[in-house]
């Protein structure tokens, strides 16, 4: 019964730890700028050229230009770019003012990143939104937000893609 009840406490204890919603997946991108929702609803976004991503995907990418998303605290937003896939945000990129305090922010924000060595960049991972910063250029970080809702509905859109063109034959 001992036994029993050590194993029942330990699959709860992994349960739970599957379930919870991770801090990333909360917040759900930057700022009032959501991963997986439609890009009409930002308010600044301005088209700029329709792409390929990876080759496959019909895709847009925006600028957004809104006064509210200009300043992280007091360090200075220099670009925000906005990917879009059947009108859903899947991408976003903030370029910033190099300034050490966006990493702390970040590690109170959302706890201790996960150090990548090939890209030299940090990464925090949730259920359904992926972070990583890293430098880029001399004086500029980069906020990289990717949605992996988007992304498995591009994958599984180019599945379908497949099996009609098999089908066809």
């Amino acid at each position: 019964m001992k036994q029993f009840t050590s194993l029942l406490a330990c699959i709860t204890i992994v349960i739970s730890g599957f379930s919870q919603e991770t801090e990333l997946d909360k917040r759900g991108g930057f700022k009032n700028i959501k991963l997986a929702s439609p890009i009409d609803s930002v308010v600044g976004a301005v088209f700029k050229k329709d792409f390929k991503e990876k080759g496959h995907h019909d895709a847009r990418l925006y600028f957004i230009e809104n006064p509210d998303y200009q300043t992280i605290g007091d360090v200075k937003v220099e670009r925000i770019e906005a990917k879009a896939y059947k009108g859903l945000i899947y991408d976003i990129l903030v370029v910033t003012n190099k300034d050490e305090r966006l990493m702390k922010g970040l590690e109170k924000a959302l706890g201790k990143p996960v150090y990548n060595v090939r890209d030299e960049s940090y990464n925090w991972t949730g259920k359904n939104v992926s972070l990583r910063f890293k430098s880029h250029a001399k004086n500029q970080l980069q906020l990289h937000y990717t949605s992996s809702v988007v992304y498995k509905m591009m994958k599984e859109d180019k599945a379908k893609k497949i099996d009609d063109i098999s089908e066809d034959f």
